[in-house]
């Protein structure tokens, strides 16, 4: 049998992510021809995986006895870790490891990012290829971005490194989920729940962020406070004004808590016919444009102001990065753009006013050569500003939905070209029968970057923010008419339930619930517990397994997750320990600390957790709601990889 030339001689393979991401970078190569799990070109092949072609082991691999779930089997640590090929995708993995085996030289060019590397060096290891290896870096998948990536290939030696940070992440992953959600489920059945209790490094501590908003609700207590609103008119100028009280009778916030001296001052007020202006004070104000997105942002902006769930704005996203090739990599964690990037702006915008008509009243004040504080190398992380490409198109193509997504990503990089938003803000200070007004006005000087903004950032009818007023001319010592006075008696709200678009904001700024300093910035630096790619899915699993359910759009926590959270290690559900474990991925990632070590440490530190809460009696409050992970193929196991389903029955013990 005759051997093929790319066996004899070898080619070059690019190994993909995800099969779109192939097809796109294929295209470019010139590799047009369908083969088996791969486009074919002149001495080149584009291969893909589809995600994680491999997973952790479960338990009952390394030994049968870990079939059925038994306390005294905890903790389970394995000497020499195991990856399986994952059923459902086995023959994409066949013909990975075939090509791989022809190869004379490999291109990684999954996502750029510490997952993207371990979905390829897992995949490298498990094969045992030996040859070159190089790096393909990419934010977009236009055509442009692509030439441009392949023009500036990284040595593999790069990016290796994060690899192993990433392998350490996984085998923590699964040493918390595989020995905590057992040893509590376990615990659970001893006081009668039936339910599993899957336990996560990262789903605990964000379960932890909405039992805790939910019980600070549960246990508020309003507190009266009083408010007089005043409306003084200034030659034929109506404008309202601020009843100001003493500092000593005043929350921390400045409300009022003394009812009495309200109602004084209200018919003092009243009885008045006029309020003189004591101080006018007027400031040119300058607000820069908004970053463009990261995804975290996005998220929370589209739930806010589109009702979009945090799963469905990163599949609407990443669909207008793979499918419609109109917005560069989305699951970035970084609103900032490389310098490099500025050269292709005008290009970018070009294409943006060409594609949409609605666009044109913009193009006067649009300045390509305009530098925001966007652009800065120093901040940019792996990806940066998720922003359009130059690959436009008209968006009312699109579904409404992802127009409306588009539009308001497309809007922030326009932002970046526009002037500054100018107004000038008032300030008059009033005395009105011995009682202090106070009246704000603003008057806007250059809209700037604010004309780029879509209808869908303005509020919806019936929850109108107060629209600023504009004051009239005032002077030190003029005379104003009290028109009318009111008294207001108002409560303090309790803190409003989350909703994903604020939860995933709590998840990306939970340094504010951490005291240790150190801790604090490794929080900040990491930008929080889970990543932009995982946060979506994390809410999504809680909700799967009935630990949160929405309420419109209000997320809260099930008795069964208040019972898990009180139950718990505190080391579990505290988000500090996300950061001592990214502290010590940093170390691997630099070299100063091996994978093995890290790994070590992790199991230690686990045995102790599990010797510590073995004798721990549990009550589980609430009806068994939680599914087993493994039984729903969207679900992800304990280990933070999807469930192999032949394994479903003999896990549940």
């Amino acid at each position: 049998m005759a051997i093929s030339s790319q066996r004899l001689f070898g080619m070059r393979l690019f190994l993909c992510e995800k099969p779109s991401q192939a097809k796109d970078i294929a295209k470019v190569l010139g590799a047009n021809r369908r083969g088996d799990g791969c486009w074919v070109g002149t001495d080149v092949t584009v291969t893909w995986c589809i995600g994680h072609l491999l997973e952790t082991a479960p338990p009952d691999s390394y030994d049968a006895r870990y079939k059925r779930w038994v306390l005294a089997d905890l903790p389970i640590i394995p000497a020499q870790w195991k990856m399986l090929v994952k059923p459902k995708t086995a023959s994409q993995f066949k013909a990975v490891k075939r090509l791989l085996g022809e190869a004379r030289e490999l291109v990684i060019a999954t996502d750029a990012d510490r997952e993207g590397e371990m979905i390829a060096r897992e995949l490298v290891e498990h094969c045992r290829y030996r040859g070159p290896i190089r790096r393909l870096w990419l934010s977009a998948l236009d055509d442009a971005s692509i030439r441009k990536a392949l023009a500036a290939l990284k040595p593999g030696s790069e990016t290796f490194s994060l690899y192993h940070s990433a392998l350490g992440r996984s085998r923590a992953d699964w040493l918390i989920g595989m020995n905590m959600s057992r040893l509590f489920t376990l615990l659970g059945r001893q006081s009668g729940y039936q339910g599993v209790l899957p336990v996560g490094r990262v789903q605990t501590p964000t379960l932890r962020l909405v039992v805790d908003r939910d019980r600070s609700i549960a246990n508020f207590v309003p507190v009266p406070f009083w408010a007089i609103d005043v409306l003084l008119e200034s030659a034929g100028t109506r404008f309202n004004a601020q009843w100001r009280a003493p500092e000593d009778t005043c929350d921390e916030q400045g409300r009022c808590l003394n009812q009495a001296l309200a109602q004084q001052a209200a018919a003092a007020i009243s009885q008045a016919s006029s309020a003189q202006v004591v101080k006018v004070k007027t400031e040119r104000v300058r607000e820069a444009a908004p970053l463009p997105f990261d995804l975290g942002t996005l998220q929370e902006l589209c739930s806010k102001k589109l009702g979009l769930g945090a799963q469905e704005t990163l599949d609407i996203a990443q669909a207008l990065y793979e499918t419609n090739k109109l917005i560069t990599y989305p699951r970035s964690d970084c609103g900032y753009l490389p310098l490099s990037q500025h050269t292709e702006a005008p290009a970018i915008l070009a294409a943006l006013l060409r594609a949409d008509a609605s666009l044109a009243p913009l193009q006067p004040h649009l300045q390509a050569q305009r530098r925001s504080r966007a652009w800065n190398d120093a901040k940019v992380s792996a990806h940066h500003g998720i922003i359009p490409t130059a690959a436009a198109s008209d968006p009312s193509r699109l579904p409404p939905k992802h127009k409306a997504v588009y539009t308001l990503i497309r809007a922030r990089y326009l932002a970046q070209f526009l002037p500054e938003h100018e107004y000038d803000r008032t300030q008059a200070d009033f005395d009105c029968a011995g009682q202090a007004l106070r009246a704000v006005g603003k008057q806007i000087v250059e809209p700037g970057w604010r004309r780029a903004l879509p209808e869908a950032l303005t509020p919806a009818k019936g929850r109108e923010a107060p629209v600023a007023q504009v004051l009239p001319a005032l002077q030190q010592g003029q005379a104003c008419a009290v028109a009318e006075v009111n008294l207001k008696d108002l409560w303090t709200q309790p803190p409003k339930p989350f909703t994903e678009g604020d939860l995933i904001k709590a998840m990306k700024n939970v340094a504010k619930l951490v005291d240790d300093p150190r801790l604090k910035q490794k929080l900040k630096d990491t930008t929080g517990i889970g990543t932009e790619a995982t946060r979506a899915g994390i809410i999504q699993g809680l909700l799967d397994r009935g630990y949160l359910v929405k309420n419109g759009k209000a997320l809260s926590a099930t008795p069964a997750a208040f019972s898990l959270i009180d139950a718990v290690p505190r080391a579990i559900a505290d988000p500090g320990t996300t950061a001592i474990w990214e502290q010590a991925l940093d170390m691997v990632q630099s070299g100063e600390m091996s994978l093995e070590d890290f790994v070590a440490k992790q199991s230690a530190w686990m045995s102790k957790q599990v010797e510590r809460c073995a004798g721990l009696s549990l009550s589980i409050s609430g009806p068994p709601i939680a599914k087993a992970p493994w039984k729903n193929k969207r679900k992800r196991s304990a280990a933070g990889k999807p469930a192999r389903k032949p394994r479903a029955k003999t896990q549940q013990g």
